[in-house]
């Protein structure tokens, strides 16, 4: 499923990045890449998922006609009733969006506007409250460029593409712009429109464009909410007009889902040639909170000179490496031919606490990483990499890292990462842990909509080398 993304990536980047393949013209074909093993203990992550519900729109990725792409309206009075899931969202929850204009497969310049609406079925003012809120397009906002394999992100203004600068303004706590009301108060049996939010191709070479957001809000009633696709009308001036809520009302009521769909997924527990598929419908899950320590009943993470122990990140379906815990949110409701589960977790919340202690009678150097393995779900306590990594980009985000230093000041990091499929990294962060000392470590990020699934968080021991 996220091949898409990296054939959009690397159209967005404006190069394309050639592989050497020497022998093909010869019909000899080059020998696949080395890959080496790490020896490591791999354990499931403690901790879960929030109940927290999600408006999760993200099928079909490419937009190329208008209609509905997510309606959690009652099915009632509409033309066509398959396109409404009738589940209304109450109280906190989260709206998550990422979706693609291609002009090269439309032959169109004509920008298409993703408009969120929300309808208060009661009989009482509904009030929505947007807490936070964050959105940009490929272009211009945060076009894909290389970057190295670390940066400091302390600014938050290290990013490549929309889904990575979305996350890092929430791991950073950045106010929302102030095109976003505080308050939007829907009167009874009402509608109004959340974002009405264009994506422009026009002037772009090629013609291709992104969008991603992310929003937390809070309803005071039920509301129903639907996301929909719809081209702007043209102006005197050349700039395309905003549909009027009129306008997105109609295509709610008389529209069918945005066609052409994704590939469907193949059922769970399917082995081989597994299709993921992309999510539409209201997911489980924001946070995904966890300590993580020896064992449920403890406090601690013990560490042992020359100990490596192995966490998977956003574990998914036939990537869990062997610890048969699927990460991925379940679905309240869902469209039949999309994903069963929201695989990725996009813009998910990992907030992990990591208090450890050296139970052994020497000093030991701790490092802690996030890394991006070969895909497995054997049961073995090894990871496998690639001895030189294909420029397969796999992690785009910023994680965060919090702890006390060996002089005892506090430590609090925003690190940039790129990794490629396959690809080992350097550690994030690294201290001496004396004979005994508890040492406690805040580790952070918001899974990227731009990411491939799944990483692996390592935390590695090390003796002292004088």
């Amino acid at each position: 499923m996220w091949q898409t993304i990296k054939y959009f990536a690397i159209a967005l980047l404006g190069f394309v990045i050639s592989a050497s393949l020497p022998g093909m013209a010869d019909g000899i074909r080059p020998l696949p890449p080395h890959t080496v093993d790490e020896t490591t203990e791999i354990r499931a992550l403690p901790g879960k998922l929030n109940s927290i519900a999600v408006f999760n729109s993200n099928s079909p990725e490419v937009v190329q006609n208008e209609g509905i792409l997510l309606s959690t309206f009652p099915p009632k009075g509409m033309k066509f009733p398959a396109a409404h899931l009738n589940h209304p969202l109450n109280g906190d929850f989260s709206i998550f969006f990422h979706h693609i204009s291609n002009g090269v497969i439309t032959k169109s310049n004509k920008a298409v506007f993703i408009g969120i609406i929300a309808h208060n079925p009661n009989v009482r003012n509904a009030v929505l409250k947007i807490n936070r809120a964050a959105k940009y397009l490929s272009q211009p906002d945060a076009p894909f460029k290389v970057l190295p394999s670390s940066s400091d992100n302390t600014q938050g203004d290290v990013y490549a593409g929309p889904g990575d600068r979305v996350m890092s303004d929430f791991l950073h706590s950045k106010p929302s712009d102030p095109v976003w009301p505080i308050t939007i108060v829907i009167p009874p049996h009402q509608t109004r429109v959340i974002a009405a939010l264009p994506i422009p191709v026009k002037g772009l070479v090629p013609p291709i464009n992104g969008l991603s957001g992310l929003i937390d809000v809070h309803t005071s009633r039920p509301v129903y909410l639907a996301s929909l696709a719809l081209y702007g009308k043209p102006s005197g001036d050349g700039i395309e007009s905003v549909p009027e809520l009129s306008e997105w009302d109609t295509a709610l009521h008389n529209y069918d889902l945005v066609h052409p769909l994704e590939k469907a997924p193949t059922a769970p527990g399917t082995k081989t040639g597994v299709i993921y598929g992309r999510v539409a419908g209201v997911s489980t899950g924001t946070i995904w909170d966890g300590v993580i320590t020896d064992g449920p009943h403890t406090k601690n993470l013990s560490v042992k000179l020359g100990q490596k122990i192995s966490y998977p990140i956003s574990s998914i379906e036939q990537g869990a490496f062997g610890t048969g815990q699927i990460q991925s949110a379940n679905m309240a409701v869902r469209y039949a031919d999309t994903a069963h589960q929201a695989h990725g977790n996009y813009g998910v919340h990992y907030a992990l606490q990591i208090p450890l202690h050296n139970t052994a009678d020497m000093e030991a150097v701790v490092t802690i990483h996030l890394q991006t393995p070969l895909k497995s779900d054997e049961r073995k306590n090894e990871l496998k990499f690639y001895d030189s990594a294909p420029t397969r980009v796999y992690f785009r985000g910023t994680v965060r890292v919090r702890y006390l230093d060996d002089n005892g000041q506090n430590c609090d990091k925003y690190i940039h990462l790129v990794q490629n499929r396959g690809e080992k990294s350097g550690p994030l962060m690294q201290f001496l842990l004396k004979a005994g000392e508890h040492r406690r470590v805040q580790l952070d990020l918001f899974y990227p909509p731009d990411a491939t699934p799944p990483q692996v968080l390592t935390i590695k021991t090390f003796p002292l080398v004088n």
